[in-house]
């Protein structure tokens, strides 16, 4: 794989601050974990797509050598009834598995083992059989007995209602031009290299938690719920995380029955499930329909847009959709109607992955311009910048910075984008390969929550911050161990930084690209306080030893409690719960999104067909650049997620069976470096002071924001095809 980056490289002391830990495996993460005494506990789960449980047999489980415990249910008031996050609970459903004899999905868990050891365990797991009364059930959106319905009639809340501005359909029935484009986007699962993984133990009264999450808080407050107990004696820690990417957003079904276990057993508990359960277990990106129409004149302007969209969900949950939220925001459209259905279908709830919605939005949107590009006989470049906004077409109101015109504009002269030949099919390699250029542009919504921080400086010179925030790797520890150095000129190497646990600040859940902007807004307003209190308030280093002894103190502290734009401090009424208590992107004066622009190269064989992806360059603009190397990571990896979309991943599920049927890693394709070639990322750079004081906004889900677009734009210029489904395959090029 060859990567370049267009920023120069940063001195050592900014690379990330946890390199060392990582490399050297002194990074513990929750699977690392084996606290003395521990058990092992594992599920085994339903082999029906939807019924009844009539009769279990769990008498060969329990006489496998080592098993201490199997349960089949718990009763109402040992799991008590959490709530799914998106509608004001703590969990990733609001199905709480083992607590009836009802299957809404297959892979459902349907019995709990506890053993000495994990082979008996799974061996255990393994034996456990059961007779059941199936039911009809659907896991295909177009398939019979899926029930669609209005989302802003099923969930009356006004930041989901249909998107609305003029009258587009007489506006779209008026246009010179019209494009009509229907897209298909499959369900896909985020697969992180750490699974589901827990350690609970009992330290008296108190319940001591070591959780692969991205939410501690729900994690905390979720189990305090189901398992009746006070918030207070609930300890939650997740210091690092191999890998998140939005669905270890909130308190999972095995957490609350390895808690019981532990507490009957009288030792600690483990669970770490292996990699098929996560896929059923676990949330994913739900299959999706779009219908997209533009209305533009001989000029390319557009005049109306239309994006109607159906999104699966489950039977006992609606997983909202807001995959408009980005569509409408993209161009200066001056009617745009938009229209999400959900529809129910027999799977565990969806959630999210990177870029949730907005990639797949991106891809039916950015996928519908290439077509109007060549409708109108635009350059796709071209008719971009000439309907590129000034202000935000929804509400009206400025964005806080948008230099997506700039994106475009740098990327395409990185790319050489002048020398396509805009004739499907006329570019030619000298291997024989055919070529094709692509871009695309994409956007993501700029969100922030309420956080506290807590920052401490010792005579030694060491500073020590704590703050709400989890480290998946995204490089959170680096953004805020740099801010700290700079700010107050001391080495990267005397900062601490402390995220993931529920002893030091609250944690909320980090997703959304908010965590960054979050937590260096706390963490730049707890230096200012700690300033103060080492009575050294104006700009310049900090002889951080001398200043503490002046005090008269071994430690000087402070803190800090910031708020997303607009918002009360009556919201940190629900950080104190560990609710959502997320702003954005519409703020009181202004909207913000992060923006991007992706020039995507493939190569087509001339005789296997074989698709490559040669060559990226990306531009983002995400505010000011906090740390260069995380970010360019960051958008690195989004933009290796993007090929792998367009090319490699689908969800498989089979209408007779249920479930998903590709289920580990040699089946669920994913690129390997053979397939990464070169990626060139660039940023511009322009801190956003609207949003924060620190102009920093996310990056990490923008960067996926129209990858999948732009390969299958440059796939339709080198094949003359047009794809309206992914992953492309090679019979769509044959």
């Amino acid at each position: 794989m060859t990567v370049t980056n267009t920023s120069t490289t940063p001195p050592p002391d900014t690379r990330r601050v946890d390199a060392y830990e990582k490399v050297t495996g002194k990074a513990r993460y929750s699977a690392d974990r084996v606290p003395e005494g521990v058990a092992y506990a594992a599920f085994a789960t339903a082999r029906i797509g939807k019924g009844r449980i009539v009769r279990i047999d769990t008498s060969a489980a329990a006489a496998v050598p080592g098993v201490l415990l199997v349960e089949t249910t718990f009763g109402p008031d040992e799991l008590r009834d959490v709530g799914f996050i998106m509608a004001g609970g703590h969990a990733v459903q609001s199905l709480q598995p083992l607590r009836d004899d009802h299957v809404a999905y297959r892979g459902q868990p349907i019995a709990l083992i506890v053993a000495d050891n994990l082979v008996a365990a799974t061996e255990a797991a393994q034996l456990i059989t059961a007779e059941y009364r199936p039911e009809p059930f659907t896991v295909k959106i177009d398939a019979e007995g899926a029930e669609t319905v209005v989302q802003e009639q099923a969930i009356p809340l006004p930041g989901l209602a249909d998107i609305k501005v003029g009258d587009a359909d007489a506006a779209f029935d008026a246009s010179p031009v019209r494009i009509i484009g229907t897209y298909e986007h499959p369900p896909q699962h985020p697969v992180p290299m750490e699974p589901f993984t827990t350690v609970v133990r009992w330290d008296g009264d108190r319940l001591i938690v070591n959780d692969s999450t991205q939410n501690a808080d729900a994690t905390r407050y979720g189990l305090a719920t189901q398992l009746g107990l006070d918030p207070a004696d609930v300890e939650v820690t997740t210091p690092y995380i191999g890998g998140g990417f939005g669905n270890k957003n909130s308190l999972y079904g095995h957490i609350g029955p390895i808690a019981i276990a532990s507490r009957r057993l009288g030792r600690p508990v483990k669970m770490a499930q292996p990699r098929p359960q996560t896929f059923h277990t676990g949330s994913f990106r739900p299959n999706s329909l779009h219908t997209v129409r533009f209305g533009a004149d001989e000029n390319g302007r557009l005049l109306a847009a239309i994006h109607e969209v159906d999104q699966q969900t489950s039977r006992h949950d609606l997983f909202p959709c807001e995959i408009t939220t980005v569509s409408s925001r993209l161009y200066a459209v001056p009617a745009f109607r938009g229209r999400q259905r959900l529809v129910r279908t027999d799977v565990q709830t969806p959630g999210f992955m990177r870029a949730p919605w907005e990639s797949p939005s991106m891809f039916a949107y950015e996928s519908a311009m290439d077509e109007l590009a060549y409708a109108t006989g635009l350059d796709p470049v071209e008719l971009r910048l000439a309907n590129d906004a000034v202000a935000d077409p929804v509400t009206g109101l400025p964005f806080s910075g948008r230099h997506l015109a700039e994106c475009l504009r740098r990327g395409a002269a990185r790319f050489g984008w002048d020398e396509r030949d805009p004739e499907p099919g006329s570019m030619i390699a000298e291997d024989g390969s055919i070529i094709g250029w692509g871009v695309a542009a994409g956007c993501y919504p700029g969100g922030m929550v309420p956080a506290i921080a807590h920052i401490a400086a010792a005579e030694d010179g060491t500073v020590t911050v704590a703050v709400g925030g989890h480290e998946m790797g995204q490089g959170i520890r680096s953004a805020i161990a740099l801010l700290v150095a700079q700010d107050l000129g001391i080495p990267v190497n005397k900062v601490i930084v402390e995220v993931g646990d529920t002893r030091l600040a609250p944690q909320h859940l980090t997703a959304g690209s908010w965590g960054t902007a979050t937590a260096l807004s706390a963490v730049q307003a707890a230096i200012g306080e700690l300033r103060k209190a080492l009575d050294n308030t104006e700009p310049g280093d900090v002889d951080i030893p001398a200043a503490v002894r002046g005090t008269g103190e071994p430690v000087v502290t402070a803190e800090a409690t910031t708020l997303a734009p607009g918002q009360t401090p009556q919201i940190l009424q629900q950080l104190d719960n560990g609710l959502l208590a997320y702003a954005g992107p519409v703020y009181p004066e202004f909207v913000t999104f992060s923006w991007i622009a992706h020039f995507v190269e493939v190569r087509i064989e001339p005789t296997t067909r074989r698709i490559r992806v040669p060559r990226v360059v990306s531009v983002a603009d995400c505010g000011r650049v906090a740390s260069p190397v995380t970010a360019t990571s960051q958008v690195r990896g989004a933009v290796v997620w993007g090929i792998s979309a367009a090319l490699r991943e689908e969800s498989d599920v089979d209408d007779r069976f249920g479930g998903f049927l590709n289920n580990t890693l040699e089946e669920y394709p994913v690129p390997v470096n053979a397939d990464i070639h070169q990626i060139e990322v660039g940023f511009i750079d322009e801190p956003d002071l609207l949003f924060n004081p620190l102009g920093v906004k996310g990056v990490g889900e923008v960067g996926m924001v129209g990858v999948a677009a732009a390969v299958a734009n440059a796939v339709h210029h080198a094949t003359g095809r047009r794809m309206h489904r992914l992953p492309i395959r090679l019979e769509d090029v044959l």
